[in-house]
C-alpha cells in the first residue's frame, strides 16, 4: 500500500524508500548529495521529559548516522496534547535544543501546538538531514556477499530500558532490586550514534558495507531487514546474540522473545571479513561491546534470514505482523501495572 503511492518520480532520487532502508539519498548536484531521514517524536510519562528529548534526538539520529555521515540540521513538528503546560513544554523543548547542540545538529525548522486529541507517547514526528560527497554514505542494500555480520551491545535494548523505566515496582517486585537498577540504566544505550561513528572511522563501503539499527523487530527483525534490503540472504547463529541477565528477566515477564522485541540501540554492521578486527577494536576503543553473530551468504534465490543455534541446521526466519512488544507494553498500561 505505502510502496505503491510514493508521488511523481524524480531522477534525483539515489535512494527510495524500501524495506530495511531508514534513510533516502537524493543527489544535489555536484558530486553532493542530501542525506534524509525522519521518525515519531515521544514523550513517555514515566520516563520523564528530558530523558524522551533525549531518546527523541537519537532515534532520529541513530538512522541517519547508520548511513556512516553525521547529523547537521532537523525540522521537528511538535502536536502536543492540549493537558501539557506551558513549563513541560519549555523544558522538553529545551532538553532537544541542549542534546541537537551537543550533537552539533542545528535545528532550522518545523512546527510546534497543543491539539485535542492529541496525547502522549507520540507527539509528532521529525526530519534530520546532512548535505554530504556523493561516495561518503552506506546503505543497507550495499552489504556483500562473504561479509561478516555484527551486532553492537545485545538484544531487547529498547525493551529492558523502557519497561523497567515505566513500571518499575512490577519489575522491581519480580526481578529484584539490582537487575531492575541495570534494567533501568540501559535507556541511554538506546541509540546506536556513537556505534555508528566508530564504525564508520574504519572506511566506509571498501571496509564497512553497511550497517542498520534494530528498532520494532528487535535484532532478527533488523537482520531481517538488512536481507531485504541488499537482497542476499544473512546467516545467523542466535546462540551468538548477547542477551543481558536483566534483558533476559524483563522479557521474560512480560512474555516477550528478547530476539524480536524493541531492540532501539543495537546496530547491525556488515564489513569485509578481513577489517572485522579493526572494527571490534575501534567500537571497543569507545567502550562498545560488539558480537560476530553471522554472514551474507552467496545465492540471491535464498534471500532472507536464517538462523541456527550452536551449529544445528538453519531455519527460515519468518517476522510477524504485529510488534508483541507494543502490544505487552499496551496490556501492561491497561493493567495499571506500576
Amino acid at each position: 500500500m505505502v510502496f505503491a503511492n510514493l508521488g511523481a518520480k524524480r531522477s534525483s532520487v539515489l535512494v527510495d524508500p524500501g524495506h530495511g532502508l531508514d534513510n533516502a539519498v537524493i543527489s544535489l548536484g555536484g558530486k553532493k548529495v542530501l542525506v534524509v531521514t525522519s521518525d515519531p517524536l515521544s514523550i513517555i510519562p514515566s520516563v520523564g521529559l528530558k530523558d524522551s528529548a533525549w531518546l527523541s534526538v537519537h532515534l532520529l539520529a541513530s538512522d541517519l548516522t547508520t548511513s556512516g555521515t553525521d547529523p547537521q540540521f532537523a525540522m521537528l513538528d511538535l502536536n502536543l496534547p492540549p493537558k501539557m503546560d506551558l513549563a513541560s513544554v519549555s523544558t522538553y523543548v529545551t532538553a532537544l535544543s541542549d542534546e541537537c547542540k551537543r550533537l552539533g545538529i542545528a535545528i532550522v525548522g518545523g512546527h510546534t501546538g497543543r491539539y485535542p486529541g492529541s496525547d502522549y507517547t507520540v507527539v509528532g514526528g521529525g526530519m534530520m538531514f546532512s548535505v554530504v560527497d556523493e561516495d561518503s554514505y552506506v546503505t543497507p542494500a550495499m552489504a556483500k556477499a562473504g561479509d561478516s555480520v555484527l551486532i553492537t551491545k545485545g538484544a531487547a535494548i529498547g525493551t529492558t530500558a523502557v519497561l523497567a523505566r515505566s513500571f518499575p515496582s512490577t519489575i522491581g517486585e519480580k526481578i529484584g532490586g539490582e537487575l531492575l537498577k541495570k534494567a533501568q540504566s540501559h535507556l541511554r544505550d538506546c541509540s546506536t550514534v556513537e556505534d555508528a561513528k566508530a564504525a564508520a572511522t574504519i572506511g566506509l563501503r571498501r571496509k564497512v558495507t553497511s550497517m542498520h539499527d534494530a528498532t520494532e523487530g528487535g535484532v532478527l527483525g533488523g537482520l531481517d531487514e538488512l536481507s531485504s534490503a541488499c537482497g542476499l540472504p544473512v546467516l545467523v547463529d542466535q546462540s551468538k546474540i548477547h542477551v543481558s541477565r536483566e534483558a533476559a528477566a524483563v522479557c521474560k515477564l512480560f512474555a516477550l522473545d528478547p530476539l524480536t522485541s524493541l531492540s532501539e540501540g543495537t546496530l547491525v554492521i556488515t564489513c569485509r571479513p578481513g577489517a572485522v578486527p579493526e572494527l571490534k577494536a575501534a567500537l571497543s576503543k569507545r567502550g562498545i561491546e560488539v558480537y560476530s553473530v553471522g554472514e551474507v551468504g552467496l545465492e540471491p534465490k535464498d534471500a532472507g534470514l536464517w538462523i541456527s543455534s550452536s551449529g544445528s541446521n538453519p531455519r527460515r526466519f519468518e517476522p510477524k505482523g504485529s510488534q508483541d512488544y507494543w502490544d505487552a507494553y499496551s496490556a501492561a498500561v491497561r493493567k495499571g501495572l506500576k
